[in-house]
């Protein structure tokens, strides 16, 4: 069984980092994309950003500029450096992959959450 585990969030002044990270840890499985999204109090599940296995990205419109995701294929590791953090980036950050195990086993795995909080 696949997992994914995150760490790196925590309680920031705006204008702070921070840096989160979700490693994939299991047997016999490659990820193509793995990406961030966050969830804030009484809204959506929103994509933050992605990466695929060759280190083609994507970012919400929100935080370009300011958040670079980056890849470690040889860890299964996706990071997230968040710069610049506003009140408004405060949420629960979920990781996400894209695992394949076999050829007739592929799913979109979720990471448990880490909690992200920008004060002003």
């Amino acid at each position: 069984q696949v997992q994914l585990v995150e760490s790196g969030g925590g309680l920031v002044q705006a204008g702070g980092s921070l840096r989160l990270s979700c490693a994939a840890s299991g047997r016999r499985f490659s990820i193509n994309r793995m990406g961030w999204y966050r969830q804030a109090p009484g809204k959506e599940r929103e994509l933050v950003a992605q990466i695929t296995s060759s280190g083609s990205t994507n970012y919400a419109d929100s935080v370009k500029g300011r958040f670079t995701i980056s890849r470690d294929n040889a860890k299964n590791t996706v990071y997230l450096q968040m710069n610049s953090l506003k009140p408004e980036d405060t949420a629960v950050y979920y990781c996400n992959a894209d695992v394949t195990e076999t050829i007739f086993r592929s799913y979109d795995l979720w990471g448990q959450g880490t909690q992200v909080t920008v004060s002003s």
